[in-house]
Order: C-alpha cells, then sequence, then structure tokens
C-alpha cells in the first residue's frame, strides 16, 4: 500500500516534466491507481453492530404492537360475553371484565365466565402469531398485557384480591405463552413462497 503511492507521484512528475520540455505527447498512457483500501477500525464496527442493533429495537413497533394486542384482547372478550348473554342469559356489564365478582372455580356459573377468559386467551395466542410473529418475544408480550389488564383492573375496581381471579388469569397467561409460542415456531418454521416468473 505505501507503494502505490510513490509510483503515482513519479508517474505525475515525469509526465509534468515531458510537458514543461515541450514534449506535448497526447499519448501519455497515465495509470489510474485506487486510493488504498480504508482499514476497518473497531469503533466503526461498533457502530455497525449499533446500528444492526437499532434495527431490531423498534419502539413504535413494540408500543403499536403492545396496544393492538391489549385492544384486541378486550374486543374479544366482549364478544364472548355477548355470547355468553345469548346462550346462558348473564348479564353484560364492565364488571365482567375488570373485576373479580364473577370468576369463581366452585361454581358453574362462574365457570361461564372463567371459560371466557381462558378462551380469549386461546385467541390471544392465535393473535401473537398474527401481530408479534416471534416465538421469543411471546412471553414478554403475555406479561405485558397481564400487567396491564392488572392495572386497568385496580383502576376500575380495586386491586383483584380474590384466589379465583389469580388462578384463572394466570392459566390463561400460561396457556397465551405456551400456545402463542406454539404457533409462532409454526409460522417461522413454515415455508416461504417463492415467486415463479
Amino acid at each position: 500500500a505505501s507503494q502505490r503511492p510513490n509510483v503515482t507521484v513519479s508517474t505525475a512528475s515525469n509526465s509534468l516534466s515531458n510537458f514543461n520540455n515541450g514534449n506535448t505527447n497526447t499519448n501519455v498512457v497515465r495509470p489510474v491507481v485506487s486510493p488504498p483500501p480504508v482499514p476497518l477500525s473497531p469503533t466503526s464496527s461498533l457502530h455497525g453492530n449499533n446500528a444492526s442493533l437499532a434495527a431490531h429495537f423498534n419502539p413504535r413497533l413494540i408500543l403499536s404492537q403492545i396496544i393492538s394486542l391489549q385492544s384486541f384482547h378486550y374486543v374479544v372478550l366482549g364478544v364472548i360475553f355477548q355470547i355468553n348473554h345469548v346462550l346462558f342469559a348473564t348479564s353484560i356489564t364492565m364488571d365482567r371484565i375488570f373485576t373479580a365478582k364473577y370468576l369463581d372455580i366452585w361454581s358453574a356459573m362462574g365457570w361461564i365466565d372463567n371459560a371466557a377468559v381462558l378462551m380469549s386467551s386461546f385467541i390471544g395466542s392465535l393473535l401473537l402469531a398474527i401481530i408479534v410473529e416471534k416465538s421469543k418475544k411471546c412471553l414478554d408480550f403475555s406479561v405485558t398485557l397481564f400487567l396491564i389488564h392488572i392495572i386497568l383492573c385496580s383502576i376500575y375496581g380495586g386491586f383483584p384480591s380474590t384466589w379465583d381471579w389469580w388462578i384463572v388469569h394466570i392459566l390463561g397467561m400460561i396457556m397465551m405463552v405456551v400456545l402463542g409460542e406454539y404457533f409462532c415456531s409454526k409460522k417461522e418454521m413454515s415455508d416461504i413462497p417463492l415467486l415463479v416468473l
């Protein structure tokens, strides 16, 4: 790398001396020398790694996934409670979503709402495969959904204090994580369709 600039300088000085001597031969071949390659420094490789990490971490995408997953969770619960109203003549109230008043693992009427929460967790696992699409993120998004639900329940009707509420919701969260990872891994392992020209 250190010899190339010397060759370039001597060639340029020879052609300049020929021009100054009155020799205006335009057929002089001047070699084109490319600049020497720039070695990568450790800081530039670190910057490249940070750029790739920044490409994977997208706060807007994560926030929109959390909001859409939480919204669909409540829409699904609302639809299931509407179906329960038609089939079992249960009341339609926000208390069924945000309080522990109707969850009871020891009565048949309680299992109507217990089943609604567990069914919404099953549908939530399908939504994880559609919205999140990564099996390694299912645990994070499921726990986030559960924590936001606890906060909203605490704001609406006080902190949930019955064992029935905790048992049903923790079972639902476990089901959502396990089935969500299964559905996401099935989606990740599926063949990618190629465009046939």
